[in-house]
């Protein structure tokens, strides 16, 4: 039986905002943590959920290609501008998360910078990684998650059902690393530290890291 696409709705007002907060950001410490993230890429790269292209400047010499994948046309048109500065190759495509318009096993890389918290599906989103990797690709992954605090995790349960509505789907209480790793992922690498991504916000738990299909987990 053929799978139903999925559906996804743009949501320009946060993407505008999402966009001008970038830079403030990777002041605070995300260009850090995209560079940490991007370090070991080599070869071919689907970048999914590209955004503004903030993490192309990051990329290095070892990377060949990037396959940069961004369902919203505004952010979309700020990462082709990006690409254009990259020190690797940038090809912009549009493209979900949950469908990604890349062919069977070309990728070495996947990249999932601060996506899987907004995808419709994290689950048919970890087959798509699956599926367009090669044997022996990774996934490296830079995404906020559920606080393992049981009364902040509370409240970002409370406040989930309000916030995706104004945050283009964002969850901020999504176990990631969990659906990682049921999505058939071995974890090989990976850390949690909070971070606040602006002056006034409380720091969020974060995970960066690194995984591959199949296999026996690395302990972490």
């Amino acid at each position: 039986m053929p799978r139903t696409p999925p559906t996804w709705s743009p949501h320009p007002g946060f993407a505008r905002a999402f966009a001008k907060a970038v830079p403030e950001m990777d002041r605070r410490g995300a260009g850090r943590h995209r560079r940490e993230l991007l370090a070991p890429a080599t070869g071919t790269v689907v970048e999914v959920g590209s955004g503004a292209g903030s993490s192309f400047p990051h990329y290095p010499p070892a990377v060949t290609r990037v396959v940069a994948v961004e369902p919203d046309p505004y952010l979309r048109g700020l990462s082709e501008q990006a690409a254009g500065r990259a020190p690797v190759p940038v090809q912009v495509r549009s493209g979900l998360a949950e469908d990604l318009p890349v062919a069977d096993g070309a990728a070495d890389v996947v990249v999932a910078s601060l996506v899987l918290c907004s995808a419709t599906d994290q689950e048919q989103a970890l087959r798509e990684f699956r599926r367009v990797l090669r044997p022996g690709g990774a996934l490296l992954f830079y995404e906020h998650v559920r606080s393992e605090h049981p009364l902040l995790a509370g409240v970002e349960d409370l406040v989930t059902p309000l916030w995706r509505r104004m945050a283009g789907n964002c969850h901020p209480n999504r176990d990631t690393l969990a659906v990682i790793r049921d999505g058939g992922f071995r974890v090989v690498g990976v850390r949690r530290f909070g971070f606040a991504p602006a002056s006034l916000g409380p720091p969020l738990a974060h995970i960066l890291g690194a995984a591959v299909v199949g296999g026996d987990e690395t302990p972490s």
